[in-house]
């Protein structure tokens, strides 16, 4: 019973993660665009478009948390495990042991970072403050407050899910076989 629903709510995390990836990536494609059409802008018509500056500050945030959770699913964060594969082939127990240790520090911190910004993110809900030029572009807070308190609780979700069935596995270097010069096939 447990089993099946962690299984489930590991399918739930993993749906947003991938849906929250794909909502990035677009971000990111928008962001090309604009900085394109500012660049063109500038270059033909000596105008750049109003607001990009605060477009690429909205967009870098929103690219990395959207990102983040996804990124944590398949084991992609950037970290340094050079020390964990190395001890992985001596002793698997007690490596396995320090990454659950160290995903549940990573949850703790998302989870930090979920719970200082939620409130945030009501705040500015509530009082529609904006960063930008007032008249000539300018963006309310709440959606960045948003998408940091929702990215960082579903990476802190996904990083207790590794710790509690203990899925994260090492990503180890793998060396290609000797390759037979006339095949380019394994040498037998």
């Amino acid at each position: 019973m447990l089993k099946s629903a962690i299984s489930g709510l590991s399918r739930v995390a993993d749906t947003l993660a991938i849906a929250a990836n794909v909502a990035g990536t677009c971000t990111v494609l928008m962001l090309v665009v604009i900085l394109n059409v500012d660049v063109v802008a500038r270059g033909l018509f000596n105008a750049p478009l109003k607001g990009t500056y605060e477009i690429v500050q909205l967009a870098v945030v929103f690219i990395v948390f959207l990102q983040l959770a996804d990124v944590v699913r398949v084991d992609r964060l950037t970290r340094s495990d050079g020390f964990l594969n190395l001890l992985h082939n001596r002793r698997p127990g007690l490596t396995a042991n320090l990454r659950r240790i160290i995903n549940a520090i990573s949850a703790i911190f998302m989870g930090l970072i979920a719970y200082i910004m939620f409130p945030e993110f009501i705040k500015m809900w509530g009082t529609q403050d904006f960063f930008g030029i007032p008249g000539v572009f300018t963006v309310p807070w709440w959606p960045i407050k948003l998408v940091i308190a929702s990215g960082s609780a579903l990476a802190c979700f996904i990083f207790a899910l590794k710790v509690i069935t203990a899925q994260d596995r090492p990503q180890l270097v793998r060396m290609p076989e000797h390759e037979d010069p006339k095949t380019g096939g394994p040498n037998t």
